[in-house]
C-alpha cells in the first residue's frame, strides 16, 4: 500500500508545519545553504534528518528564511553552560540533495569537494565561513622595539575544519579570486583529530570579502559582516573623504595613510599615533 496525502500539504494546521520552498538546484540562495549545512549542519544517518546548531540565532532564522520554511528556532545549553540555538527537520528530498553535491553524515572528518559550479563559489564560501569559519580585524604594533609609534591594522577570514582534504580543496577554488593559496594552521590535540584553518592575510581578504558581500541583499551572519562594513566605512572611502580625515589629522598631529582609496586595504594600512595616544 502506497501512501497518499488526501490534505493538501498548505491547508495543514499543524502548529510546526513547514516544507521547503526553496528549489532543489544550484542558486545564490542554495549555494549559501549548503556551505552552512556542510560546517553548521548535521544529516542524520538513515533518518532523512536535517539539524541546523549555531551560536547565533539570527542564523539559524536565516537558514531555516532561505529555505522557506516555517520550523521553529529552539535553545539548548552547551556543557559549559553556554547557548546554542537549533532546528531540525524531515526533508527526505533535501536530504538527497545535499547528498548528490558531497555532503555526508558525519560529516566532519570526510568532508571533501562540494561539487558547486564556479558561478555559486562565492555564496558557498559565505555560508562556510558564516558557518565555521571567522572574520578577524585588530590593531597590533608589529614592531614594538624598533617603532613604538607604529600601529598596524590586521583584516584575515579563516575558514575551520576537522577535514584536510575540504580545506585543500577550498584553497585551490578561492585561488583565481585571493590570488594566493593562504595557508593553514595545524592544531594538534591530544586523543582527538587534528584541526586544521585555513587562514588569509590582508590583501587576500579584501578580495575575497567584497566578493562574497557583492550583493548588498543577500543572506549573511550579521555579526562578521558588520566586521568587514565598518572596516570598508574606515578604509575604502571616496577621495573627499580621505582629504577630510587628512585635514583632521593635522590638526591632531596624527600622521595618516595617504593612499588612494581602496590601496591602503589591499596593502595594509600603517597607522603613526602621537606619543599622547600610546
Amino acid at each position: 500500500m502506497v501512501y497518499q496525502r488526501r490534505t493538501p500539504f498548505e491547508e495543514c494546521k499543524w502548529r510546526t508545519a513547514g516544507r521547503t520552498t526553496l528549489p532543489l538546484e544550484w542558486s545564490d540562495e542554495m549555494a549559501y545553504v549548503v556551505g552552512l549545512t556542510a560546517t553548521d549542519g548535521c544529516l542524520f544517518t538513515g533518518r532523512r534528518k536535517i539539524n541546523f546548531k549555531s551560536e547565533d540565532r539570527q542564523l539559524v532564522e536565516t537558514y531555516l528564511s532561505v529555505l522557506g520554511r516555517a520550523n521553529r528556532v529552539k535553545k539548548q545549553r552547551t556543557r559549559t553552560d553556554g547557548v546554542v540555538y537549533f532546528t531540525e527537520f524531515h526533508d527526505s528530498k533535501l536530504y538527497e540533495w545535499f547528498r548528490s553535491v558531497g555532503l555526508t553524515p558525519r560529516k566532519s572528518l570526510t568532508l571533501g569537494a562540494i561539487d558547486v559550479p564556479s558561478a555559486y563559489l562565492m555564496p558557498l564560501a559565505r555560508g562556510l565561513m558564516d558557518g565555521d569559519g571567522s572574520v578577524l580585524n585588530f590593531v597590533h604594533q608589529p614592531t614594538l622595539k624598533v617603532q613604538p609609534n607604529y600601529w598596524y591594522e590586521r583584516l584575515s577570514v579563516c575558514f575551520h575544519s576537522a577535514s584536510r582534504p575540504h580545506i585543500d580543496w577550498l584553497r585551490e577554488r578561492l585561488l583565481p579570486i585571493a590570488g594566493t593559496r593562504g595557508y593553514v594552521e595545524t592544531a594538534r590535540r591530544e586523543g582527538r583529530h587534528d584541526f586544521f584553518k585555513l587562514k588569509y592575510g590582508k590583501a587576500a581578504t579584501t578580495l575575497l570579502l567584497s566578493a562574497f558581500y557583492a550583493d548588498p541583499t543577500a543572506p549573511r551572519l550579521l555579526r562578521k559582516w558588520e566586521i568587514w562594513d565598518a572596516f570598508v566605512e574606515r578604509h575604502l572611502t571616496p577621495l573627499t573623504d580621505t582629504i577630510a580625515r587628512i585635514d583632521a589629522s593635522r590638526r591632531s598631529g596624527e600622521t595618516v595613510n595617504t593612499a588612494a582609496p581602496g590601496a591602503a586595504a589591499r596593502k595594509g594600512l600603517g597607522v603613526r599615533f602621537p606619543p599622547s595616544a600610546q
